[in-house]
């Protein structure tokens, strides 16, 4: 007679044949990016294929973001790291990519994806850059998400990258990428409708921020209130904008909404322009994709020129 004992054992070996040969789920691919923008890209080509998780906040500047340990601990457990290169982020992830200890995202591995390889850039110097220039990126201005068209590039180029980490999802990835691609396709036409009154007005920036959202939509920026790229500015500098604002009839000046608004809201009172403050990323966390953080940009945009 098989006692109470063997019965449970036996019981318990069978419940576990039946658990092994039953398919495993599949490990959601973890990515980690640097900025806002692009992990509302990653979040929506992945859908639930992916867990993503951005290093900068969207309140944050991107070039000064506190290398803090627990970013170095969600970096220690990605499988793929997605920055936007051009050395944007080089006061801090060298940092990070050390205390995490995880080679399938430092340079060079698998995980590593710079995603300015993925479009054309501007602003490429042509001499040898040096810090009597400011905050000048050697390799080309890094602020090519605010253009639609190019942020189609790097969706595409992440998706790509998706497939050959994770080649048994390449079927949602390419389905994601289809759909976000033409939902883009269709705000770009409703976008420029919006702004077709801003082709070749003349525009003043804080920061070096805009040349890729001027190239799409038309307008000219004709100075930034930085007198150079990471500079603040200086009563000297700021009498000249105000100036050359009055003399090209300035409209708009605008800025990102981490940077201070004492001297551009005076040189917008002064010079009678509007000042608009633009979003820098959108709010993943709270669920904001890259169109809806756009539709803000482009809405504010729209006000301001109205205004």
């Amino acid at each position: 007679m098989i006692s109470a004992q063997s019965l449970l054992r036996l019981a318990l070996l069978t419940l576990l044949s039946v658990l092994l040969r039953l398919p495993t789920a599949q490990a959601a691919v973890r990515v980690v990016t640097t900025l806002p923008d692009l992990a509302a890209l990653a979040k929506e080509l992945g859908g639930g294929a992916v867990t993503v998780t951005s290093l900068a906040l969207p309140t944050q500047d991107a070039h000064w973001v506190d290398a803090r340990p627990n970013l170095a601990l969600e970096l220690s457990k990605a499988d793929m790291l997605l920055v936007a290169g051009l050395d944007l982020e080089v006061g801090w992830l060298p940092n990070l990519l050390t205390g995490a200890r995880n080679p399938d995202v430092q340079i060079g591995a698998k995980g590593y994806v710079d995603c300015s390889q993925y479009v054309q850039l501007l602003q490429v110097p042509t001499v040898a850059v040096n810090r009597s220039m400011g905050d000048v990126h050697p390799g080309g201005n890094p602020h090519y998400l605010y253009d639609p068209r190019r942020a189609k590039s790097v969706a595409a180029g992440i998706a790509s990258r998706l497939v050959q980490l994770d080649p048994a999802q390449s079927a949602v990835y390419q389905a994601n990428l289809t759909r976000l691609h033409k939902e883009l396709d269709a705000a770009i036409l409703r976008w420029e409708g919006q702004l077709v009154g801003l082709k070749g007005v003349p525009v003043v920036g804080y920061h070096n921020s805009w040349p890729y959202l001027a190239d799409w939509l038309g307008f000219t920026i004709i100075e930034h209130i930085e007198p150079r790229p990471g500079i603040p500015p200086t009563p000297t500098h700021v009498s000249h904008v105000l100036q050359t604002m009055k003399a090209q009839g300035a409209r708009l000046l605008i800025q990102e909404s981490w940077f201070p608004t004492t001297t551009t809201q005076l040189v917008a009172d002064k010079s009678g322009a509007k000042l608009v403050i633009l979003p820098g990323g959108a709010d993943v966390a709270a669920g904001e994709t890259y169109l809806q953080n756009m539709d803000q940009l482009i809405s504010a945009l729209a006000a301001g020129l109205g205004g």
